[in-house]
């Protein structure tokens, strides 16, 4: 709940996670922090190519993910994990079945669109695309919805990513995702106060 505090509003008015605080400059939202980073440090020009073209396909799956495999990701996990906390209750299957079904036409998009015969999302070499694209999913994995195992190309594909980062890091960054399942129970007035934002992911 650190993100709530008035100390962390100075650094991120919009009182969300991920926030970035270098010297006197601060900026918010992940994908415009991995964009910093990358040309503030001089990264290895295949992370956000120099080449205009190359780039372009980058920024083409970053502007489309955003509403689409984020969006999916995001609300398979809560609705299949972190809502009957909240609620006390599964969600209606229905419901659960709808998100599932977005999910599903949003990976296919994932392998049809941009992954199509490549070995990463924007051609031959890694990027910040891959790197997006792999944490957003990670989610519904930790929700135990098997996103790869019927999906061989997205599998091969995470398994390339995983070695480009290489193993530890790959699991040291989706750690904390993938025990979300493990956290301790929420307290009642926790979930009074929350579950009124909650239910709008119905």
């Amino acid at each position: 709940g650190q993100h709530n505090s008035d100390d962390f509003a100075q650094v991120n008015p919009l009182r969300k996670v991920p926030a970035l605080k270098d010297g006197d400059f601060t900026l918010a939202e992940s994908v415009a922090i991995l964009l910093y980073l990358s040309r503030k440090y001089e990264a290895p020009d295949h992370w956000y190519p120099q080449d205009l073209e190359a780039c372009a396909r980058v920024d083409e799956y970053l502007a489309w993910q955003h509403t689409a495999l984020r969006s999916s990701c995001s609300m398979v996990m809560w609705q299949k994990m972190m809502l009957p906390v909240f609620l006390g209750e599964p969600v209606p299957p229905e419901t659960l079945a709808s998100t599932l079904a977005e999910l599903d036409r949003c990976l296919q998009l994932l392998e049809d669109k941009f992954l199509k015969d490549d070995d990463f999302l924007a051609g031959p070499c890694i990027s910040v695309a891959d790197l997006v694209a792999i944490t957003e999913l990670m989610h519904p994995v930790s929700a135990g919805c098997h996103v790869f195992k019927t999906r061989p190309k997205l599998a091969a594909w995470r398994q390339r990513v995983e070695a480009e980062v290489g193993e530890d890091l790959f699991q040291e960054a989706h750690e904390v995702v993938m025990k979300a399942k493990d956290l301790p129970p929420v307290d009642t007035a926790m979930k009074d106060k929350l579950k009124p934002l909650v239910q709008v992911l119905l």
